[in-house]
């Protein structure tokens, strides 16, 4: 061990000393195009300057101070995000693992609350990613994850992606909520398939069990709308927000109807951290970007004009690209070759992207992006496809 750091990331050899919008740039100078972002993080760039200018002015001011308090900037942060989505209240904590995690206490208390205790367990989809705690292992239910972390918390069933005949078979007495992502996106970016999330909504309400979606990756204006949910117009009962909420900052926030998020009273959950001031500043700069006429619109022309470039370097080489398939500028490219040799060759060449399961490259890109990026970015691929095993496009 030749480091004081758990070995838990296999760690590409190169760091990066500061980014500049769609841009890093690593500690030798050199630049790269980001269409990583930190696994969907960084969604306006990086060092964005009304970001910046928010952290700044709030770190003069206030950085913490315990929820035994109100804090003004988390009822602001709220108040936008209730008025832009289905929910009525929102809980703040650190991350997508937390938020989710709240979720799954706030669908339980719910069921208990409204006397129906026996209700407790959570159906889940199969290729899904719902995070590392021990509870969402078991709710991903993927071997390679839950490796060595047994015996493995109960309380999940989970069904084959997009089979509602076993999803209607998996709700039970004891079912509290069906738990899905709109996209999946570490399981290889399989969009739920149409109508699923209209039929799921039905399942529910059918049976008296709550919805549940996790937008960790897919919220926050990544496919076009500011929620993955809402190119169905299927409101959930509950959501997990994270990753793009703050833009870099840790924020997470887990957002509920009135009559589910009754349930939670003072005391049944809480975060040290969850909603501070400094984290506020960043995730209220985000959202009123984010929430500026014309600013979803144009991630949607962007997108069209990124997944439509894609498709043609996919026809080009179909010795190396198999599929295109996402939504809005959450994407995967289905390789033929090995992926992770087609993210290396990539990165080589100035363009940073991540993996996915089943083969496949992510394409992330800060959704503020422009048509020169796009076109950098597919002439970089472009090349690299030419290089392991296709004609040019």
């Amino acid at each position: 061990m030749t480091t004081p750091l758990y070995q838990t990331y296999a760690r590409y050899d190169i760091a990066f000393e500061r980014g500049e919008g769609a841009y890093l740039f690593d500690t030798d100078g050199r630049q790269y195009l980001d269409f990583a972002t930190g696994i969907a993080v960084n969604a306006l760039g990086h060092a964005h300057p009304k970001m910046v200018e928010a952290l700044k002015r709030q770190a003069e001011r206030l950085w913490h101070v315990s929820n035994l308090y109100h804090i003004p900037e988390q009822e602001r942060v709220a108040a936008k995000l209730t008025a832009n989505s289905f929910a009525d209240a929102v809980f703040f904590c650190n991350s997508g693992a937390e938020a989710v995690e709240t979720g799954l206490k706030t669908v339980r208390r719910f069921h208990h609350e409204a006397g129906s205790p026996q209700r407790w367990r959570i159906v889940t989809v199969e290729g899904a990613f719902h995070g590392r705690t021990l509870a969402e292992l078991a709710a991903g239910r993927q071997e390679k994850h839950m490796a060595g972390f047994g015996p493995i918390v109960d309380g999940f069933d989970q069904v084959p992606y997009g089979d509602l005949e076993a999803m209607k078979k998996a709700v039970t007495d004891e079912t509290a909520a069906i738990l899905v992502e709109p996209v999946q996106g570490e399981g290889g970016v399989h969009p739920m398939p149409p109508g699923y999330l209209k039929a799921l909504r039905v399942i529910a309400d059918a049976e008296g069990i709550l919805l549940f979606y996790d937008e960790v990756q897919t919220g926050m204006g990544r496919t076009g709308k500011l929620f993955a949910h809402e190119w169905d117009d299927v409101p959930p009962d509950v959501m997990a927000v994270a990753k793009a909420l703050a833009g870099g900052f840790p924020v997470g926030a887990c957002l509920a109807s009135a009559k589910v998020a009754g349930a939670m009273s003072a005391g049944s959950h809480g975060s040290t951290f969850g909603g501070n001031p400094l984290a506020m500043a960043v995730a209220e700069s985000v959202l009123d970007t984010m929430l500026e006429e014309g600013f979803l619109d144009n991630v949607q022309r962007i997108a069209g004009l990124m997944n439509q470039r894609l498709g043609a370097i996919a026809d080009a080489h179909p010795g190396v690209i198999e599929e295109v398939r996402g939504l809005g500028l959450l994407i995967g490219l289905k390789c033929v070759v090995p992926a992770g040799d087609v993210i290396d060759a990539l990165r080589e060449d100035g363009l940073l992207t991540v993996g996915a399961a089943e083969n496949v490259v992510r394409f992330l890109p800060p959704i503020i992006i422009d048509e020169s990026q796009v076109d950098s970015a597919v002439q970089i691929l472009d090349g690299v496809c030419g290089r392991l095993g296709g004609s040019s496009a």
